[in-house]
């Protein structure tokens, strides 16, 4: 807010005051009156550390002129910060989560964005003996059986429950089973691994997030290759109709940058040492 105070100067000063006090206002009230459109997105760790948004958002912003902020965390509290309204946009990786979300109508729609996998990293002196099996299964009762040391991330986070979903389908009940050997930490896949690499442990992956990843240490990816690792992220524009906040039109202008031609080129573009990390299968 400007206040214009009378001023006590001849009424040319005065002119030529009011006149200067008018110029300045309109210099550094321009950026705020044509104040940038932006949206928030409530994302996944991976997509932040794997680097993906880093190379994709100014390309976004570019053509559209629209801001992306982005709240990265674990994908059950990404969602949770859509059900409060306080994302524009959801884009995880826990479709059994995501279905839910759209079910109890915090959105009216889900999009396929892309995919890559899971990987099971471990040190390669690998204490149970996992390198090279293609039954993520057989991987980690081995662990539990070795009582081999594991890492959770234990934070909600899509590849949390997809862990969770694993060790089920192993047959191994962590309740009773887990003890010293597996430590759940409440963090993102970046602290997780760098958790795994201090300590040696094994730990489940997104593999874009492991490409990315400088501070190996002695860990390398030893199960791969299951179809049980398959690894979907899916995009949701928050429903305006719960949340009249919501930036409908950017919001959705985003999401269908995303699955666009442009978008999905983008995303395949995205490489770590020449490798690709996410693989776009929006349906057009």
């Amino acid at each position: 807010m400007v206040s214009i105070v009378l001023s006590p100067y001849p009424d040319h000063m005065t002119s030529l005051l009011r006149h200067l006090v008018i110029a300045a206002v309109l210099l550094f009230a321009g950026p705020a009156v044509a104040q940038t459109r932006s949206i928030i997105v409530a994302s996944t760790t991976s997509t932040e550390q794997s680097g993906l948004f880093g190379y994709l958002l100014p390309r976004f912003s570019e053509t559209s002129g629209i801001a992306v902020k982005v709240v990265a965390v674990g994908t059950g509290q990404a969602l949770d910060i859509g059900r409060r309204g306080d994302a524009d946009v959801v884009f995880v990786h826990d479709r059994v989560a995501e279905d839910k979300f759209l079910a109890e109508g915090f959105a009216t729609r889900r999009y396929d964005v892309m995919y890559n996998d899971f990987v099971i990293v471990g040190p390669k002196a690998d204490p149970a003996h996992i390198a090279g099996d293609k039954d993520v299964a057989d991987a980690l009762r081995k662990i539990a059986a070795t009582k081999s040391p594991f890492v959770s991330r234990g934070d909600r986070s899509g590849t949390h429950e997809a862990e969770l979903r694993l060790w089920k389908d192993a047959g191994v009940d962590l309740a009773s089973a887990k003890g010293q050997w597996y430590r759940e930490i409440g963090q993102g896949m970046g602290p997780a691994l760098n958790m795994a690499a201090a300590t040696n442990a094994y730990v489940l992956s997104d593999r874009g997030t492991w490409l990315s990843f400088k501070n190996r240490g002695e860990l390398a990816v030893l199960t791969e290759g299951d179809r049980r690792l398959f690894n979907q992220y899916g995009v949701m524009l928050v429903n305006p109709a719960k949340h009249p906040t919501v930036k409908a039109a950017d919001g959705q202008a985003f999401i269908d940058w995303l699955i666009s031609p442009a978008g999905q080129s983008i995303i395949a573009g995205y490489k770590v040492g020449g490798e690709q990390l996410f693989f776009p299968n929006a349906a057009h």
